[in-house]
């Protein structure tokens, strides 16, 4: 293990109670800034996620699963299983010193526990409590189990999200439970700057549904304000134009248009008249999308993306190209970036795991540790407790 001098929150012990991915994923940043995070797994299999696969890695009789690899590295996990009584006493002790408890159990569970807010608080009043649920606590939905997907559909992404006049479609990442696992680590680190002039911790609440909700954007003015339900828009911009995905004659490009100045250099470039009464204003583009997304791919078809891109920075308008994972995981730019965590895991060998995107300049960030093995620091943290 790496020593925890790295990163703003270095000497903040986390002890972490979640499994799956909005808990782990609140914890992961907070590992990442520093924290000493000690995962509680249940014996046997541990978190969920451990068993979630393929792909697996590692040896045949020790699989680790590559979903848990991306989402825990520089933790510690001990077992302790909650149903008896001598490991909760264990737990209580080690919240009594600990700065921060995350739980993502359904509503109840930890009041089941004797670890209610009450209880907590009369353990350690200066412990920050972070819990996620799915459908946030109380009302007509706060007991329903929430996984990401059924957030995605519940909270409206999925309505917005697909072909245009298609089918709902799904994000390709568990963007509710990652966008919760977020939001809660913001509000930990809020209430432990709030814990500094109080000296007293508090109870952080957030849930899949809010998080949710909370970055509809635009999307959700479009129906609060102006009153438009917005549907699935496949790759265009619902209100820029043009704004999209395009084919080029051997793959895709993103263009962006956003602004008048960027028509003007744009428009002539695919052979179009910055006046024509189709595509004069944004509002036309946004108008006459169908026309204006035939012509540009017409133009488009006549060279490669290499030569695309070319020709979109000389004149100045912002475009990329649409990369497959393994593409992006060979760019340059990523490793200049720092992205890529690679850990030397003890049977799974050498991992090269999604980094951390934040970089603190005076205190640093920590070095990343390998996920760790179910259990694997159990007597190093509990000792003889």
């Amino acid at each position: 293990m790496s020593d925890h001098q790295g990163g703003p929150l270095a000497g903040i012990r986390v002890v972490d109670l979640t499994r799956a991915l909005s808990g782990p994923y609140a914890t992961l940043m907070l590992a990442d800034a520093g924290a000493d995070v000690v995962k509680v797994e249940r014996p046997g299999g541990g978190d969920d996620s451990r068993g979630w696969g393929p792909p697996f890695v590692g040896p045949e009789e020790a699989p680790e699963s590559s979903y848990f690899l991306s989402i825990n590295r520089s933790k510690r996990s001990v077992v302790l299983d909650l149903k008896d009584e001598a490991d909760l006493a264990r737990l209580r002790r080690l919240l009594a010193d600990a700065d921060v408890v995350v739980e993502n159990f359904r509503p109840g569970v930890m009041e089941r526990l004797g670890l209610g807010p009450d209880e907590l608080e009369a353990l350690n009043e200066r412990l920050v409590v972070l819990s996620i649920t799915g459908f946030g606590e109380g009302g007509p939905d706060g007991d329903r189990s929430g996984f990401d997907q059924i957030i995605q559909g519940e909270a409206g992404f999925m309505g917005i999200t697909g072909p245009v006049d298609g089918d709902p479609i799904k994000f390709g990442i568990p963007i509710t439970d990652v966008l919760s696992g977020m939001f809660g680590a913001y509000g930990v680190v809020s209430a432990l700057h709030e814990r500094e002039r109080t000296g007293r911790g508090q109870r952080v609440t957030t849930s899949l549904l809010a998080s949710a909700v909370a970055v509809h954007a635009y999307q959700g003015t479009r129906w609060t304000v102006g009153g438009e339900v917005p549907r699935p828009g496949g790759n265009r911009h619902p209100t820029i134009a043009p704004y999209g995905a395009f084919t080029c004659s051997d793959g895709w490009v993103n263009i962006t248009v956003g602004s008048e100045g960027l028509w003007r250099r744009f428009a002539p470039l695919v052979g179009l008249a910055v006046d024509d009464p189709r595509y004069a204003t944004n509002r036309d583009r946004v108008t006459n999308w169908d026309d204006l997304e035939a012509d540009i791919n017409g133009a488009l078809l006549s060279g490669t993306v290499a030569d695309w891109l070319a020709r979109l920075a000389e004149a100045g308008v912002p475009a990329g190209r649409i990369r497959s994972m393994d593409e992006v995981y060979a760019w340059d730019q990523l490793e200049h970036l720092g992205l890529i965590d690679r850990v030397q895991h003890p049977t799974a060998g050498t991992l090269e795991l999604p980094g951390a995107p934040v970089r603190w300049s005076r205190s640093g960030r920590r070095t990343a540790d390998p996920p760790p093995r179910l259990g694997e620091h159990t007597d190093e943290v509990l000792g003889g407790a």
